[in-house]
């Protein structure tokens, strides 16, 4: 696995600092977010410890903006090979007044909300252990801000009180691990002994009540404590920190692997990627048998018929405007989705370098205006479409428009709702620049090329007088064609209840989805031809691009069944959030679905004789 993560360059420690190490291990905090909300928070929100010198941000990149990460310095200092216990960060107290009980008021909604810290050591995350009921350990980015018990349940994965009320994790005990250099690993970059790098960082929260300890060599544990409850006239937040280092034989380079190993399903999601291979290549058989068999007796057939060829091949789709704009962005999101697979594939994009996923697809899709813009001129050319200037402007403003828009209503939510999430008026303002002052000039430069290129020639005549279509069966009407299309075939291949949280997952399912929506198009087509039904522009595009409406529905389900959002702010982002990802998964799927139709159509009136 490490070969598939890169890392960024290595840090060295050491007790003392000098040229090549450093002596103090930077921790750094980030957001708070919950499964419970859509609504992130930043550190600060909550009246946690904060540092007092005015310590520099890292630089945030357009993704993690966009992702809603705000990474800050800490107050905690840690020592290289240093064992610290029971060291106070800060003490809060708190008098009654109503500001103080407004702070403890958003402390309790945030634990009643399983709210999750995240914090960074050397650019890893620190993570919190437990075992499974199977003897695994699992590990997870974050730990809980605190936990609450309620009728005899609690939110806590460790034991506390079992009094009703809210409990804060007030102490932490960080177990960093790491690797000694060596001349085998380094080289005699570093020969010297008391050089280290960071392997692991784990926490284990606590919550301890300091007025129930009664001597101070118990003072950090909770065998002799009883839990800190809110309210409480004096709360030290976060303020007890006891640190231990330790020496390990992971190598640097595989640090990583213990968070990706230890994440569970694995093997279910193997397990579905092997169904969902079964059914393609069942499909592919069946269309196999078309193409090989049925397909050739059928085109000898009409070849001694003479007339079918010529009234089922439509060259003029009803709104050819709409549905070239629609194929050109759907390139566009397509071959987004295809490059930043490869690049995450290949390393490039691995969990290390937080927010260079979104980042990466984003300038991608400002880049591919080209395509976009030669398509859409191309498909709307062959048409017969005259009006250029509309074609071109709507290729590069429909679609980005459309998610723009929708973007920035829930921006105002995030800004009214103070959360982490929303995105600065200086990155608005450069998006914008990007779509405005790249993504369009790029599409008029592609839709340039795509008009000055000939007209696609069709492989045979056209009728001018459309053709009578006999009655069709409730099988190939337009409706339940596509709606059959998107349910037996594609919705099993995509949606599996799980999340595919790898990139080697991420890029086998997309192939999958791509064979699927070609040949259950191509399959469906061939039926409708048969029943002599010539209007197959647009329903070869509806019948797989109708997948995003069993995207929606399954988002539906999720939301009612395992996410439990409460508030109306966060069900409001989270079906905004779904309409943007179901509209650019109808692009794509739908795109798909189009071009596979149409190399078919071509390819078999390509054979066709024609007097």
């Amino acid at each position: 696995m490490a070969s598939i993560c890169r890392d960024w360059p290595p840090v060295n420690y050491c007790k003392e600092d000098d040229d090549t190490c450093f002596s103090e291990i930077k921790l750094y905090v980030n957001r708070l977010n919950t499964e419970e909300s859509v609504i992130p928070y930043e550190y600060n929100h909550f009246d946690f410890c904060l540092p007092d010198d005015e310590s520099k941000s890292p630089v945030e990149n357009l993704g993690q903006v966009l992702f809603g990460e705000r990474i800050r310095p800490s107050r905690y200092k840690l020592s290289f090979m240093r064992n610290e216990t029971c060291k106070i960060a800060c003490i809060k107290r708190y008098t009654g007044s109503s500001e103080d009980n407004l702070k403890l008021s958003i402390l309790r909604k945030g634990i009643s909300l399983n709210y999750q810290h995240h914090w960074i050591v050397d650019n890893m995350p620190v993570t919190s252990c437990y075992e499974t009921e199977d003897g695994r350990q699992y590990c997870t980015t974050g730990f809980q801000m605190g936990c609450y018990v309620r009728n005899g349940r609690q939110t806590c994965l460790r034991p506390v009180g079992s009094q009703d009320a809210y409990y804060i994790y007030n102490h932490v005990d960080l177990n960093i691990t790491y690797h000694s250099g060596s001349h085998e690993d380094w080289g005699n970059l570093h020969p010297r002994d008391n050089v280290g790098r960071v392997i692991s960082v784990k926490v284990i929260p606590r919550s301890i009540d300091h007025k129930s300890v009664k001597t101070e060599t118990d003072a950090c544990s909770t065998d002799h404590a009883e839990p800190l409850i809110i309210p409480a006239d004096s709360l030290k937040k976060g303020p007890d920190v006891q640190h231990n280092l330790h020496d390990n034989t992971v190598k640097w380079s595989s640090r990583w692997d213990y968070i990706l190993e230890s994440m569970p399903h694995t093997n279910i999601q193997w397990f579905s990627i092997l169904n969902s291979l079964v059914i393609v290549l069942f499909l592919s058989g069946m269309v196999a048998m078309i193409l090989l068999r049925t397909l050739h007796k059928d085109i000898a057939r009409r070849n001694s018929a003479g007339s079918w060829c010529t009234a089922t091949y439509s060259a003029r789709p009803g709104k050819g405007m709409l549905l070239s704009v629609l194929l050109g962005s759907g390139v566009q999101v397509f071959c987004m989705s295809l490059v930043t697979l490869a690049f995450a594939c290949l390393g490039f994009l691995s969990p290390a370098n937080r927010g260079a996923l979104m980042t990466c697809a984003m300038v991608l899709y400002v880049l591919l205006g080209s395509p976009a813009g030669y398509i859409s001129s191309r498909i709307y050319k062959s048409f017969g479409g005259e009006k250029w200037k509309s074609n071109v402007l709507l290729t590069s403003m429909l679609a980005p428009g459309i998610v723009f828009g929708l973007f920035f209503i829930m921006n105002l939510v995030l800004w009214a709702n103070d959360s982490s999430a929303a995105v600065p008026f200086s990155t608005l303002v450069g998006l914008l620049a990007l779509w405005w002052l790249v993504s369009v000039p790029l599409t008029f430069v592609g839709a340039l090329f795509g008009f000055r290129k000939r007209t696609l020639e069709h492989p045979v005549r056209t009728n001018q007088i459309p053709r009578l279509i006999p009655e069709q069966s409730i099988y190939t009407q337009p409706v339940p064609g596509i709606i059959m299309g998107g349910l037996f075939f594609i919705l099993n291949s995509i949606w599996s209840s799980q999340t595919y949280y790898m990139f080697g997952f991420l890029f086998l399912v997309f192939i999958i989805l791509v064979i699927t929506c070609a040949e259950t198009t191509i399959l469906l087509c061939y039926f409708h031809l048969c029943a002599e039904d010539y209007h197959w522009w647009w329903r070869s595009y509806l019948t797989s691009g109708f997948t995003a409406v069993y995207l929606f529905l399954y988002c539906c389900h999720y939301f009612f069944t395992k996410l439990q959002i409460e508030d109306a702010a966060s069900a409001f982002l989270y079906f905004g959030y779904t309409l943007i990802m179901v509209f650019l998964f109808n692009l794509l799927t739908g795109t798909i679905g189009f071009f596979a139709c149409f190399w078919f159509i071509r390819k078999i009136y390509s054979v066709v004789k024609v007097d």
